[in-house]
């Protein structure tokens, strides 16, 4: 099989031929050496001070909120500020104290990925609160928020379910419960050094994953069986799996924006659409390719150039102080002035990092300004029904200065054609 597919430079500075072939595989294991080797310092010294200063600006923003304390309920969010990874949770923050509650079934998980307290400087380390076996998660908080004796309490509105708020508001009487909304999220949404590091990684080991898969596809393979050979790539290169469900679409069925991998065959149609993602060490990465299986009409050229255009125009747009929806304009109008708004029925794009989607969109109503230091995607998108879709997915990094790409896999269409093998 010859592959067109692809000249590129990884992030890392590796160099890949514009043909793959069976020496690929021997590449690859030098390769994830690379990659895995390049993160930034993470000793316990580094996480202890990242965690506590995360923790310390979100203290410094609590009076934003009109609080004078938090409790975050949001796993993702617990991970950011304390670097714990596991499943029950919570973390209860004021200008005191900072409290982790969890279960005996984490303790050691805990010792491993939080800092221990400080007797001597309580408000500047976490303290570990471990439920009893017979009680809940719910009364291991309310007790300890009733230890701590705060008179209000901010909670996170738009990540509690009500039953639990209903609980609190019963158990909690003489305390005020204050609905807050995003103070955690707009922390994450700006990335520090360590995240960017994070996520440069995932990018990396999400472009070798879909280039070694690629160099492997044959004719008959089914979209389910791409998917699956895709995430062994991903794994072999160190991510504990896919970011999130891959979109794999042949031929009419890139044409469904959300389509999920099926028993179509590659082959059988024109193109294919594959939307995927890497997770690595908690932080995410997202990508979508068209993949040309054949020789394209030109009603395919047209379109998948036009997509190509909207999104090289949102990239040029990003900076800091743009708006979200002045991004998505910058695309939509591109689409649109060539006849095909109709069939763009999504956002560019989204900001990403622990989460796969986080705060801000673009989108034609957010008007939120863009900020040095967000990784966002840009993927705009023509879906023909009956017929194909194109869409083009990049992950954009907002610099002082404007933007850097991140991800670097080749996307004029005639780099991406295939010739493809017998399966």
């Amino acid at each position: 099989m010859g592959v067109h597919f692809l000249q590129t430079t990884g992030q890392s500075g590796r160099n890949r031929s514009a043909s793959l072939d069976c020496g690929l595989q021997s590449k690859t294991a030098s390769v994830s050496l690379v990659i895995m080797n390049k993160d930034i310092s993470d000793s316990v010294e580094a996480r202890e001070i990242r965690f506590r200063d995360r923790r310390r600006l979100l203290r410094k923003r609590l009076g934003d909120g009109n609080v004078d304390s938090l409790l975050v309920v949001d796993l993702a969010n617990v991970r950011y500020l304390t670097g714990f990874t596991g499943s029950a949770a919570c973390l209860l923050i004021s200008q005191q104290r900072e409290i982790l509650i969890s279960d005996a079934r984490y303790q050691q998980q805990i010792n491993e990925e939080c800092a221990p307290v400080d007797a001597q400087r309580p408000s500047e380390h976490l303290e570990i609160v471990m439920r009893d076996v017979a009680a809940t998660l719910t009364d291991a908080t309310v007790e300890t928020i009733q230890a701590a004796g705060l008179n209000s309490l901010g909670f996170e509105a738009h990540r509690m379910v009500k039953a639990t708020y209903d609980e609190f508001k019963t158990r909690l009487a003489a305390v005020e419960l204050v609905a807050t909304q995003g103070m955690v999220e707009r922390l994450r949404s700006i990335k520090d050094d360590f995240e960017l590091s994070a996520i440069r990684r995932s990018i990396d080991v999400n472009q070798e994953a879909f280039l070694n898969t690629v160099a492997n596809m044959a004719a008959g393979q089914t979209e389910r069986e791409f998917a699956f050979a895709l995430e062994n790539e991903m794994r072999v290169l160190g991510a504990s799996g896919f970011a999130f469900d891959p979109i794999v679409g042949v031929g009419p069925r890139a044409a469904l924006p959300h389509g999920k991998p099926g028993k179509s065959k590659i082959g059988s149609g024109g193109c294919l659409l594959v939307d995927w993602g890497a997770n690595v060490d908690g932080y995410l990465s997202d990508l979508t390719r068209v993949v040309v299986c054949d020789q394209p009409d030109e009603k395919f050229i047209e379109i998948y150039n036009v997509v190509l255009a909207a999104q090289l125009a949102a990239i040029s747009s990003i900076g800091p102080g743009v708006s979200c929806k002045s991004v998505d304009h910058a695309a939509r109008s591109v689409i649109e002035d060539a006849g095909y708004g109709d069939y763009f029925g999504h956002g560019t794009g989204h900001n990403f990092g622990l989460e796969i989607h986080e705060k801000p969109y673009f989108s034609q109503s957010d008007d939120e300004l863009l900020a040095a230091g967000m990784v966002v995607t840009v993927e705009p998108g023509i879906y023909i029904p009956g017929y194909a879709g194109v869409r083009i997915e990049d992950d954009v990094l907002v610099t002082e200065n404007g933007q850097e790409v991140l991800s670097n896999l080749p996307k004029d269409w005639e780099q991406c054609v295939v010739r493809l093998g017998d399966s």
